[in-house]
């Protein structure tokens, strides 16, 4: 079966794909804690960070004894992660002589080290089911649809001219949609109509426990692009990806 098209970006100067952020997979892309002579550059500083974070600030020559590596290599990676602004040093008094340098993880650290956003997120839906039921569930994702949509709507502003069409919008709606998370795309399938499709939902867990936050976003796309817009596929039920049909504005509805 031939596949569908995707629409290409609306023609808007300003219309450019996100900022890309800061490149951290050196730092994080092998999971070895411990490191011997042997061990590559970037599982050593894998094995800086999480020692950083568990043992506190430390001297270079403390942090060679406690991974197994050479104190030059362990410099070397200090001052990649310092330059990646992913370490410190300040200088410490340490009996007589001169200072020594002791490092530590900074806050843009943080976002490296094992989180569990989603297992929060689903814990407050519950705990908001818990205090006020379902409506309140309803009202807190409303207030979150109300949220987005006063945000995108700025950016659709922002990027588009007044006279953008139909397929302008969906194709910008699909990129912030993907720097959100959602794998999302614009298209044209086999039937000449555009969709809107996520391929990934960015809040799983929840979705699966409640219908709120899928009916909040189909409710956001209508009113982005048009009351007419159907949701044809849902990941939460079974289905590959979330699809939606964008149909053409009436007329009276474009001008």
């Amino acid at each position: 079966m031939p596949q569908p098209a995707r629409l290409a970006s609306p023609s808007v100067a300003d219309a450019a794909p996100p900022p890309a952020a800061r490149s951290t997979t050196d730092a994080t892309d092998a999971p070895a804690v411990q490191v011997g002579a042997g061990g590559s550059a970037s599982s050593l500083r894998r094995a800086i960070l999480l020692h950083l974070r568990q043992g506190g600030p430390s001297a270079p020559d403390s942090i060679a004894i406690a991974l197994d590596a050479s104190r030059t290599g362990v410099l070397q990676q200090l001052h990649a992660l310092e330059q990646a602004g992913l370490v410190t040093h300040a200088a410490e008094k340490h009996g007589v002589g001169r200072p020594r340098h002791v490092y530590d993880v900074t806050a843009d650290a943080q976002g490296l080290f094992p989180t569990d956003y989603g297992g929060f997120a689903s814990g407050l839906v519950k705990a908001i089911e818990a205090v006020g039921g379902d409506d309140l569930v309803e009202q807190v994702f409303a207030a979150r649809r109300r949220q987005i949509g006063d945000r995108i709507q700025r950016r659709l502003g922002e990027r588009l001219p007044d006279e953008a069409t139909i397929a302008d919008r969906v194709h910008l709606l699909a990129m912030l949609q993907d720097e959100a998370g959602y794998l999302a795309e614009a298209v044209v399938g086999d039937d000449g109509q555009l969709r809107l499709r996520e391929h990934n939902c960015a809040i799983d867990k929840i979705a699966r426990r409640t219908q709120a936050p899928c009916d909040a976003e189909l409710a956001l796309f209508r009113e982005l692009l048009g009351p007419g817009v159907v949701r044809e596929s849902h990941i939460a039920s079974g289905d590959r990806c979330c699809s939606y049909v964008i149909p053409e504005p009436a007329p009276d509805q474009a001008d």
